[in-house]
């Protein structure tokens, strides 16, 4: 079944849903696809039925998104789902970012790929670990546009009191600020829902009459579509290898900036390899150039699989993607979310930049960012700082000024994100 709004020729968006865990993402996303006609009711019916049979009413919902059967087991949500989702002016990709920390990997991958976000906040709760460690990761990951689902509104203790969902939109907005969304703090619509009862969400509530703002939908309807960096250099990050028999070696991934074009040779970094591309393919048929946003296999002549890899980027020879190596350093901006102690010199934890994962070490502390004292002795959480880093293997990243796309990274250690910033300024040999 789809929806009245179907229409693959529509502009395409990819859309994250993040936020702390049981702060109902899940069932946010199942009420959206249920009440704009996504998916219908008895479908609905039966998920809750099977959530009742386990213990689990109210689950229902969250089952649409929930596909495994080791999550229904476990109540939570694991594998970031795909789903696709039209509005009068979208075609949109839903991807159902989990919100428990050994997940947040998942939500690396996923929101890279993210035009926009919508947090969710529950109104009982209010801002957590993971609702911080989601806002910057939106921020550092380049989520452009950004919607607040205030949820649970229908919650005992909160019971549609505007005064608690005004306490959770300034607590919110503190958050984003904090995380580097201030310049637009303004634009953002913070929309008062329950999911689980259907307020707000795709049908106007009665239960806000305070409230004049836009419904979860109309606000993902509204979100501007960003401009398509065709006419800059190409920048293709590679997320996986294949060889396929009786066709060769095929890269997939994102295209980032620029036209990938049938014919034309690519240089990949920091393989250094480089080959003619010999057609792509993008929803199982073949096109002659793909562009930014694009999700795209391509077949390249000459090349082994295992000569490239995840994390090498293609470009064209007359520009080729930036790489540091492994004798060379980098400086970036960081913010320190999560630090179990405070970190010095030496300190090398794994940095996740575009599809690249190299572990990278902590050279010089520059400056700290938030206190103006230069050459640190250390950085603790909530820190921000300038510091000089260096990979232990090449690494492709970019500098801010130059693709801000694929400049960006997530810093992981022992399980979690410990930190998130973009690379300022590489210094080549």
């Amino acid at each position: 079944m789809g929806s009245q709004w179907e229409d693959k020729s529509k502009p395409h968006l990819n859309i994250v849903f993040v936020g702390h865990v049981d702060h109902g993402k899940s069932t946010t996303v199942g009420r959206l696809l249920l009440d704009s006609g996504h998916i219908e009711q008895h479908v609905i019916d039966g998920l809750e039925k099977d959530a009742a049979d386990r213990g689990k009413a109210g689950f229902g919902f969250a089952y649409v998104m929930d596909g495994l059967k080791e999550e229904r087991e476990r109540g939570i949500t694991i594998d970031v789902a795909h789903k696709e989702f039209f509005t009068p002016k979208y075609y949109f990709t839903v991807i159902d970012a989990p919100g428990h920390r050994d997940f947040v990997k998942n939500m690396i991958t996923g929101t890279s790929q993210a035009d926009a976000a919508v947090l969710n906040v529950a109104a009982n709760d209010g801002v957590n670990a993971q609702t911080k460690e989601h806002a910057f990761l939106a921020k550092v990951l380049g989520v452009k546009e950004l919607i607040v689902n205030i949820n649970k509104m229908d919650i005992s203790g909160v019971d549609w009191s505007q005064d608690k969902y005004n306490s959770a939109v300034e607590e919110v907005s503190n958050l984003l600020k904090m995380a580097g969304f201030a310049a637009q703090i303004d634009s953002i619509p913070f929309v008062p829902c329950s999911a689980l009862a259907g307020d707000n969400v795709f049908i106007k509530s009665e239960n806000t009459p305070w409230y004049n703002g836009p419904t979860l939908f109309e606000a993902i309807d509204a979100v501007e579509m960003p401009p398509k960096p065709t006419d800059r250099p190409l920048r293709l990050p590679i997320q996986d290898v294949y060889k396929i028999s009786g066709i060769g070696t095929v890269p997939v991934g994102k295209v980032e900036t620029g036209i990938l074009e049938r014919g034309k040779t690519v240089v990949f970094n920091p393989s250094q390899k480089s080959a003619e591309v010999k057609d792509i393919e993008m929803h199982h048929t073949s096109h002659a150039k793909a562009e930014p946003g694009d999700n795209v296999g391509f077949n390249v002549r000459g090349l082994a699989a295992n000569d490239i890899r995840r994390g090498d980027v293609a470009g064209y020879g007359d520009n080729e993607p930036m790489f540091v190596r492994h004798d060379e350093t980098f400086v970036g901006q960081v913010q320190l979310m999560d630090i179990p102690k405070a970190i010095g010199v030496g300190y090398t934890p794994v940095f996740h930049a575009h599809t690249a994962q190299v572990a990278v070490r902590f050279v010089d502390l520059l400056e700290n960012s938030k206190t103006k004292e230069a050459n640190p002795a250390f950085l603790k959480t909530g820190d921000a700082a300038l510091v000089r880093f260096q990979p232990t293997k090449p690494m492709a990243i970019e500098q801010m000024d130059a693709f801000p796309e694929l400049s960006r990274f997530a810093i992981r250690d022992m399980g979690k994100t410990v930190a998130a910033g973009v690379c300022m300024k590489i210094d080549k040999k």
